[in-house]
């Protein structure tokens, strides 16, 4: 899947993407997941539909469908609304946008389905309305299934083809070669454009690929969460978490030849995670909560 490495090795866990500005001075960073083959267990697009929800994010704009999508392929749908009316949603990519409580970030979500074709014309309009919502940054999401076992944390790989970024967050190149979506078309140009972009791409497992996939959704946003360095409320998602694993243990309970898999998988990661065991990760999500629990004092 374009943007991952090769592999499903993690790249070094990123430091904060923002350079500190003067005071009063905002940051916009574009955040931009698309339904379909970049998709995988819908983790990617339903990682920004919870930012954008409990950020509170505001249409600013949208492509318009008729341009990019074959609806003989990507079908819109009939859908009842609360007053008991039917309505078409058609495939459409829209834009939102929202102030991070408490910061100096703005973001702009990007949210829609792949388009079906004139990608290069799809990418320069969305590039067209970065410039105009002057974004300085791009985090592109996307989720890819892999032979990871769902009992281990879920790794999220974050590479970026930007030098600058690269040596400031200590991450890599994608090595990817091979078929791409438009997420790595929107990655290319993006940085043709000038914009400091990064990709973050999270290893669903294959055997539960099934939307819903609530473990990969939290891995995504403490990603962002990290690279944002903005506390965010996880705990519903942590309990959706939670009771999606018990799940999968319980179906692979009933099936041997799954069972048996599962522990192949769980002793592969747990053999390639041990020589690099250390204080690290438990550092982190330490600091993670302590920025939550300083959140929620008043």
């Amino acid at each position: 899947m374009d943007g991952a490495p090769d592999g499903q090795a993690t790249s070094p866990e990123p430091e904060r993407l923002l350079q500190p500005v003067a005071e009063g001075q905002r940051i916009t960073v574009m955040l931009a997941a698309f339904e379909g083959w970049n998709d995988a267990g819908e983790a990617a697009s339903d990682s920004l539909h919870y930012l954008n929800k409990l950020w509170q994010g505001k249409k600013v704009a949208s492509v318009d469908a008729d341009d990019y999508y074959d609806f003989q392929f990507t079908r819109p749908t009939v859908r009842r609304t609360a007053a008991g009316t039917r309505k078409v949603k058609w495939p459409s990519t829209r834009l939102y946008k929202a102030s991070v409580p408490d910061s100096n970030v703005d973001v702009v979500f990007v949210l829609g389905t792949e388009p079906s074709y004139r990608w290069r014309a799809y990418t320069a309009e969305l590039l067209v309305h970065a410039e105009t919502l002057k974004v300085d940054y791009v985090v592109l999401i996307g989720a890819l299934l892999a032979d990871v076992p769902h009992s281990r944390p879920i790794p999220v790989s974050t590479t970026s083809d930007d030098s600058g970024l690269r040596q400031r967050l200590n991450l890599e190149a994608s090595q990817y070669e091979g078929p791409v979506g438009i997420v790595g078309v929107l990655a290319e140009f993006a940085l043709l454009a000038g914009l400091p972009t990064v990709s973050l791409w999270a290893a669903v497992p294959h055997y539960v690929a099934q939307p819903p996939s609530p473990k990969a959704q939290l891995a995504i946003l403490n990603r962002i969460e990290d690279l944002l360095q903005v506390p965010l409320d996880t705990h519903a998602l942590n309990e959706e978490s939670e009771a999606w694993e018990r799940g999968v243990d319980e179906l692979a309970i009933e099936d041997p030849e799954i069972a048996a898999y599962v522990r192949q998988l769980e002793e592969a990661k747990d053999t390639a995670d041990l020589p690099e065991a250390s204080g690290e990760s438990i550092a982190r999500e330490f600091e993670r909560y302590l920025k939550r629990r300083g959140k929620e004092k008043p």
